[in-house]
């Protein structure tokens, strides 16, 4: 189809169908009683949700639909329609813009339908013309440029409707990201900042009260879908969970609305989050003061935030409610003006007249005299007024003013530098809406305020809002306070501010003590969660800490795992009352041995004495003192020198296996004192051998343990070095000592007055014994204990050797002389 015949089927169709519409409006929604119109060079549309409730829809085609009104007036939008008059007025008294040129308007109450904000609109852009022709197809329509809507999903289908005709619209409330979509929406502008500011605010402000458990409660259209996937989006990856989602459906069926605030109530979430136009929170809202419901943090959106009729019934369910409210900026004039309703300044338009009967109760009869209208009203026009909210007049203001100066621009057009082919300048009688655009685009002025405007590469203002606080006034009252802001041009740690005390908690879990970590609970969101105690040797030392650090070598948890502390080095020491008592026995020890060797070398000459082999029992006696004063070595902090001759010291204990040779025994043929001294020699150097293999390939150092079941001690001690070599010194003092062990077991029952064999077989296996326990003992003892009972066993079998095999020879030598006789000590 060719472009001019396409163009003129598009107008036709557009005709065709705001007649149709215009036709249905007259009758059902009252469009023609329900718009207000000021005649001018330049006709600004406008498109404003006067009352929320329109007329049920007329099904039956039989006949022309029955006239009908909306309902439900809703003043603060009365006082946007208001703004656009008071604002193309201040602009024509303006000699500086627009100064040959004079604004009208055409502005139409919507119904808060998107199917009667379409018709409306329409109607706007279509003109009054019975006949359009296909040469005036080319023509601009009436109204080049609209002023709303509103709503988001209004808006999205008047720019979807519109754009394909190039007809700009410029909302001064429509906050769904979504229309920041220039490939979809390449004619829409707005002078409300999108809500992906707002998602960011709400974020912020429960990330700074630290509320991790929240209920969100949104619309069920556009605005409502849009703000929960940002909101979504915002919080992810951080600590913030959604404890329910709940939508609130168009129909505002009261079951469903019961069913929501039911969830609201049973659910541990103390912050309820909504987004929702101001008719679909108000259906939920009535409901949450008609329960009674009092204990929740509400947070509004700036689509009612600031609304002064919720605060007029909400009570005391509400108070504390945190707002997001459109940025609220005092314009000269404008305040009073759309307050100064009074029955002195009576409305004349339909519309006005409509609002005033319904919001004030009036009516509009006749003079009988003067023939003029005189309204009598039944409520105060004043009160209802001046307790009003006035978030949304600024975006209005700013939107005209925009309109404004786009079409100054394009006046200052210089001949042959305009923006169009060939350097053309754009028309102005009439304005063709496509070229208002391109100039829409690129405006930027300073408001009266002193505010800069201009839309960025989407058609967006900068973000920048209100945080508000409901709180009771001095009057019992509820007031709307502020008590912060965003500004979203500021640098980032500044462009949030707020100042609010007195908060509640919301939160899955309590925030987890220094000293614990979160571990989630199965199956449920990251909010919700257990707090687990640090392990031993880690800490936590801030709240809601998800994992425990571990403390650096040498240093160990507290009592309360909160802080790193360092360890106490522990070692057997002389301080100790263990190292005190194992230093007394291991010095009573020798002293008992230095004793008992003198009194044999005293009576050395004695027959017990020497058919004891004396130089044997000295050699043993000797021994055992050295075996009871290296117990010392093991005392005190371990070095070098010590590690390594505790253990080298230890095996003299070897030579106690050759004391098995008894007097007058059948084997004395066979170790005479040449084979003793011999075999001593050589059992001694084996013993030497290994110890210098051990101490020259991995001896025996200092080193320290640290955490486990030492918990907060570093313990210092000797390592055994090599393992092997450990081993086989031991296994080589436990098989000498079996020998002697055996060897006095098969002598034990030889002729001998004396009965020495016994108390050699009774000492080797109290020997025997407390080395095969020690064994488990020291490997299962921990810390400084371990050394411990490495002193016990040194001691307990230097004991055993000494009492048994040396007591009963000193009972005779020194306390029954006569039987020292060499009579006694031959056998029977």
């Amino acid at each position: 189809m060719p472009i001019t015949q396409s163009c003129a089927f598009c107008c036709c169709f557009l005709y065709a169908a705001s007649h149709t519409v215009q036709d249905q409006f007259c009758g059902v929604f009252g469009l023609c009683d329900g718009s207000m119109y000021k005649e001018g060079d330049v006709i600004i549309g406008g498109l404003f949700p006067i009352h929320f409730k329109p007329p049920e829809p007329y099904q039956t085609f039989t006949q022309r639909a029955p006239a009908d009104q909306c309902q439900s007036v809703n003043l603060r939008s009365y006082r946007w329609l208001q703004t656009m008059i008071f604002t193309v007025e201040e602009i024509n008294r303006d000699p500086a813009l627009l100064p040959n040129l004079t604004l009208g308007y055409l502005a139409t109450d919507t119904c808060l339908s998107e199917g009667s904000t379409l018709n409306a609109a329409l109607s706007l852009v279509t003109g009054k013309e019975e006949v359009v022709s296909g040469e005036e197809c080319t023509r601009a329509p009436t109204v080049p440029v609209i002023i709303g809507d509103a709503r988001s999903s209004a808006s999205i289908v008047l720019a979807d409707t519109l754009g394909v005709f190039g007809i700009p619209m410029v909302s001064y409330y429509a906050s769904c990201a979504c229309l920041s979509d220039r490939k979809r929406f390449p004619t829409f502008l707005r002078t409300v900042p999108s809500n992906a500011y707002q998602a960011k605010v709400v974020a912020r402000l429960l990330h700074l009260m630290g509320w991790s458990w929240v209920g969100v409660i949104y619309g069920d259209d556009a605005y409502g879908e849009s703000s929960v996937q940002l909101l979504m989006n915002e919080v992810e990856g951080s600590d913030v969970c959604m404890a329910y989602m709940e939508v609130i459906p168009k129909s505002n069926t009261q079951n469903k609305i019961r069913q929501i605030v039911e969830r609201v109530q049973s659910s541990k979430a103390q912050v309820v989050v909504i987004f929702a136009i101001t008719a679909d929170a108000e259906a939920l809202l009535r409901e949450v003061v008609r329960r009674n419901v009092t204990d929740k943090q509400w947070i509004a959106p700036t689509s009612w935030s600031t609304a002064a009729d919720f605060t007029a019934w909400c009570g005391i369910s509400l108070v504390g409610t945190i707002g997001i409210a459109i940025r609220s900026v005092e314009v000269q004039g404008l305040n009073s003006y759309v307050t100064n309703l009074s029955t002195e300044n009576y409305p004349t338009e339909k519309l006005e007249q409509n609002v005033w009967e319904e919001a004030f109760g009036c009516k509009f009869p006749t003079d009988s005299q003067s023939g003029l209208l005189k309204p009598q009203c039944s409520n105060l026009i004043t009160d209802q007024v001046q307790t009003a909210e006035f978030d949304g007049m600024y975006n209005v203001y700013k939107a005209v003013y925009a309109v404004a100066h786009a079409i100054q621009n394009m006046l200052d057009c210089e001949l042959e530098k305009g923006p169009f082919k060939n350097g053309k300048c754009p028309e102005i009688k009439p304005i063709i809406p496509e070229q208002l655009l391109h100039y829409l685009k690129a405006v930027k002025f300073t408001t009266t305020t002193g505010e800069l405007v201009y839309f960025d590469k989407n058609g967006d203002p900068t973000g920048s809002y209100d945080i508000v606080n409901w709180q009771i006034g001095p009057d019992g009252k509820v007031k709307i306070a502020n008590v912060g802001n965003f500004d979203s041009s500021r640098k980032p740690d500044k462009d949030f501010q707020l100042d609010l005390q007195n908060v509640p908690v919301s939160v899955c879990s309590e925030s987890c003590p220094p000293g614990t970590r979160k571990a989630v609970q199965r199956g449920k969101p990251i909010c919700c969660f257990d707090c687990i105690h640090c392990a031993a040797g880690e800490i936590s030392n801030t709240t809601g800490s998800t994992e425990c650090i571990k403390c650096p070598q040498r240093f160990w948890s507290n009592t309360d795992q909160t802080e790193c502390i360092p360890m106490a080095v522990e070692f057997l020491s002389f301080q100790d009352d263990m190292g005190i008592i194992l230093a007394a026995l291991s010095v009573a020890g020798a002293a008992l041995t230095g004793t008992v060797l003198t009194a044999f070398f005293r009576h050395r000459d004695t027959p017990l004495v020497r058919a004891n082999n004396s130089e044997l029992s000295f050699l043993l006696l000797l021994s055992l003192k050295l075996c009871f004063l290296c117990a010392l070595a093991f005392i005190g902090r371990p070095a070098p020198w010590s590690c390594m001759l505790r253990h080298t010291l230890k095996t003299v204990v070897v030579l106690v296996a050759f004391r098995a040779t008894l007097p007058g025994s059948n084997l004395m043929k066979y170790f005479g004192p040449l084979q003793q001294r011999a075999g001593i020699f050589f059992c001694t150097m084996v013993q030497v051998g290994i110890c210098v293999l051990w101490l020259a390939l991995a001896p025996p150092l200092p080193t320290e343990t640290a955490g486990g079941e030492l918990g907060a001690r570093v313990v210092e001690l000797c390592a055994v070095g090599s393992v092997v070599g450990f081993s086989l010194v031991l296994g080589y003092i436990g098989l000498l000592a079996s020998i002697c062990f055996l060897l006095a077991f098969f002598a034990r029952k030889l002729p001998d007055n004396f009965n020495e064999a016994k108390f050699i077989t009774f000492s080797m296996l109290i020997f025997c014994a407390v080395w095969i326990t020690f064994v488990p003992a020291y490997v299962s003892s921990p810390g400084k204990y371990t050394v411990a009972v490495e002193v016990f066993a040194i001691l307990a079998s230097s004991y055993g050797l000494l009492l048994c095999i040396f007591a009963p020879k000193c009972y005779i030598i020194l306390l029954r002389p006569e039987r020292n006789t060499k009579k006694n000590m031959i056998a029977k």
